[in-house]
Formats: structure tokens, C-alpha cells, sequence
């Protein structure tokens, strides 16, 4: 802060220049991401390399090191987008639809829009030696973002009701699966078919009356 004719003017100069710097790291950062996600279409995983990924993203290595410890953490961050896209849906749901119906599982849709606009991304993703750790995290992300929306739109039952961490780990482990069978099979199913689908599974597996939210561990 400094003054100017006896007022107190904020330094506005740092800011622009923080600001200006989060935007170039941002911008590295999805050039990085982008040429990673291209070269997985072309080449698959396993045998990539740091070099290969500098050279396609026209950036150095030590650029590349200076936002990724490695190529799995890399591929790790390239998650994020989709982990924040889908808690803002949730977010949305939670403070606008009034029936536990909307409000549970509301990011279910943008997950599987997100998923045809990558297939062919995630088809060799989860293909190959990557597929286990691709595997790990979407089934991991999904565990995560799950139990914040039971958690959230749950209601206490009584002492015979299911753990709330056991019908997370189940409808997860059930979105999941029909994400995969949907991503591989051969049946291309539209989208708002095969989210009525899982809703249609899982909605009534999380009724308030059967769920304790107090019960969760991880």
C-alpha cells in the first residue's frame, strides 16, 4: 500500500503481475497436458518419454520438470480438470434442486458427456500397462466425489441402516463398471440412455431411509 494526496491506493501493480504469471503457468501447464493426451492416441503410453512430450509441447525440460515431477504425475494431473468440472455440478445440484432425486449423483451426466468427448483418450488409456493406474484413479476420483454427494444429500437412519461408506464403495464400484462396459462395448448407447441407466441403478440404492451418513470410513 502507499498514499497519493493523502489517500491510501492499493499496489495494484503486484497483483496484475501475479495474475499475469498464474496465466502463463496455467497455459504451460495444458500445453503440457495437451501433448501428453495427443501422443497417448498415437503412441500409447508405455513407451513414451519426457522428450517426446517437450518436443510435441515445444517447451524445455527443465519447463516441464518445473510443473511435473514425472510422466505419472503428469498423467495424474490430468484429472483435475474433469475432478473440478464434476464437483462444481454437484455443487450446483446441491444448492438448487429440492428433491433428494436431483440433488443425488447430479454429476453422473457430465461425466459420461466427458467421456464420449474422450473416448478414444480413455479407450487407450485404460488399455495397455497404463490401464490399471488410469483404472485406479478415475475408480478413485469417482470413490471421492461420490462420498461427498451421499454424504451431503443422506439423511440419518436407523440402526439396521447400510454404512454409508459401504453404499459409496458399492455405487462406485457399479458407476465404474457400466463407465467401462460403456467406453469398450460395442452398443453406443447416447448418453442420456446410459446415465438414465445408472441413476435408474442407483438412485434407489441411497433412499434417506436406508442410509446412515454418520457411518463412513475410509
Amino acid at each position: 500500500m502507499f498514499t497519493q494526496r493523502g489517500l491510501i491506493v492499493p499496489k495494484v501493480k503486484g497483483l496484475a503481475v501475479a495474475r499475469k504469471k498464474d496465466r502463463r503457468t496455467q497455459r504451460t501447464r495444458q500445453l503440457i497436458q495437451g501433448a501428453l493426451f495427443s501422443l497417448i492416441q498415437e503412441k500409447g503410453f508405455e513407451t513414451l518419454s519426457v522428450q517426446d512430450i517437450v518436443d510435441r509441447a515445444n517447451v524445455g525440460r527443465m519447463t516441464f520438470y518445473r510443473h511435473f515431477d514425472n510422466i505419472e504425475d503428469l498423467l495424474v494431473s490430468g484429472f483435475e480438470g474433469l475432478r473440478a468440472s464434476l464437483k462444481e455440478r454437484q455443487r450446483e445440484a446441491l444448492s438448487h434442486s429440492s428433491s433428494v432425486d436431483d440433488r443425488v449423483f447430479a454429476l453422473s451426466r457430465e461425466l459420461f458427456i466427458h467421456v464420449k468427448e474422450h473416448r478414444e483418450v480413455f479407450r487407450v488409456m485404460a488399455g495397455g500397462d497404463s490401464g490399471v493406474l488410469i483404472q485406479h484413479l478415475l475408480h478413485k476420483l469417482l470413490i471421492e466425489l461420490l462420498r461427498e454427494n451421499v454424504k451431503a444429500t443422506g439423511s440419518p437412519g436407523n440402526a439396521n441402516s447400510i454404512p454409508g461408506e459401504a453404499l459409496v464403495q458399492f455405487i462406485a464400484g457399479g458407476l465404474f463398471g457400466l463407465l467401462m462396459w460403456w467406453l469398450e462395448g460395442k452398443m453406443r448407447l447416447p448418453v442420456e440412455e446410459v446415465n438414465s441407466i445408472f441413476r435408474r441403478l442407483a438412485i434407489p440404492a441411497v433412499r434417506p431411509t436406508r442410509l446412515s451418513p454418520a457411518r463412513f470410513s475410509r
